[in-house]
C-alpha cells in the first residue's frame, strides 16, 4: 500500500507556501484524507497512517482540510509558522506522528468515555518503531492502543501504532507489549503530551482516564467509530464544517 502513493513538494520548506501533495499509482493527485483507505488489512488490525511529522523534527505539519486535495502544510498560529519546542530530554516529536485517513473526530459528538466532543480533525496516530519515516509517507501500521488527550476541552485521541515492517512488530499486539521492547517510551509519551505546550505559555494538557492508555481492542473500536463519522460526511448525513 505504501508504494502506491508518491508525494510532490511545492514551495519552500519552513515557509507558508510549502505543500506536500499526494499521487496514486496512476499519477492522479489524491486527498490523503479521503482517497487513501483507512484499512490496509482490517482482519489483521492493520491500517494506513499518513506521516505528517517524522520523529525528532519540530515543524508542526498537518493535513490541511481547508484546501483542495488536502495537502500537508505547516500549521500557522497568529500569523507565525508553528514549531514544537524541545522538551528535555527530547528533540521534537519522539515518534513518527501523523493521521489515519478516512477518519474524523466529530465536533458534535459527545464521547461518553471522555465527556468531551471531537476536535474536527482526522484521528492522530503515533508510530513507535525504530525507523525514522519520511514526511508524507504512507505506512502500514498495527494498532496497539490509544491515549485520550483532552485538548482545550476537546477529545483528541492519540492512537499508538507500530509499522508492520518493524523488526519487533510481529511480537507486539497490545499496549502492554510496548514496555517489553521499548522500555520507558509509553511513560515518556504521556509526559511529552502533558508538557509540550508549556514552553508556549500554556498549562499542562489533561487526559481522560487519568492518563491511562487503553488497549488495542478499545483503540480499534475508537478508530472504527471515527471511520463511521467520516463515512457520514461522505454520504452527507452530516454537513462538513464551514471551515473546510
Amino acid at each position: 500500500m505504501a508504494g502506491k502513493y508518491t508525494t510532490v513538494e511545492r514551495g519552500v520548506p519552513n515557509s507558508t507556501d510549502y505543500r506536500i501533495f499526494f499521487r496514486n499509482e496512476a499519477g492522479c493527485v489524491v486527498s490523503p484524507m479521503h482517497d487513501i483507505p483507512l484499512y490496509a488489512n482490517e482482519a489483521k488490525n492493520v491500517v494506513n497512517m499518513v506521516v505528517e511529522i517524522p520523529r525528532w523534527t519540530n515543524p508542526k505539519m498537518e493535513i490541511c482540510l481547508a484546501e483542495a486535495l488536502n495537502p500537508i502544510k505547516q500549521d500557522i498560529k497568529k500569523g507565525k509558522l508553528r514549531y514544537v519546542s524541545n522538551c528535555f530530554p527530547h528533540k521534537g516529536y519522539i515518534w513518527n506522528y501523523g493521521a489515519l485517513p478516512q477518519t474524523w473526530e466529530n465536533p458534535e459528538h459527545l464521547d461518553p468515555a471522555t465527556g468531551c466532543k471531537g476536535d474536527n480533525d482526522p484521528i492522530d496516530a503515533l508510530e513507535i518503531g525504530s525507523r525514522v519515516a519520511k514526511r508524507g509517507e504512507v505506512v502500514q501500521v498495527k494498532i496497539l492502543g490509544t491515549v485520550a488527550l483532552i485538548d482545550e476541552g476537546e477529545t483528541d485521541w492519540k492512537v499508538v501504532t507500530i509499522d508492520v515492517n518493524d523488526p519487533v512488530a510481529s511480537q507486539m499486539n497490545d499496549i502492554t507489549d510496548i514496555d517489553k521492547f521499548f522500555p520507558g517510551l509509553l511513560k515518556a509519551s504521556i509526559e511529552w503530551f502533558k508538557i509540550y505546550k508549556i514552553p508556549d505559555g500554556k498549562p499542562e494538557n489533561q487526559f481522560a482516564f487519568n492518563g491511562e492508555p487503553k488497549n488495542a481492542e478499545f483503540a480499534k473500536n475508537v478508530v472504527a467509530e471515527v471511520h463511521q463519522f467520516w463515512k457520514s460526511l461522505i454520504t452527507k448525513e452530516i454537513q462538513a464544517p464551514i471551515s473546510w
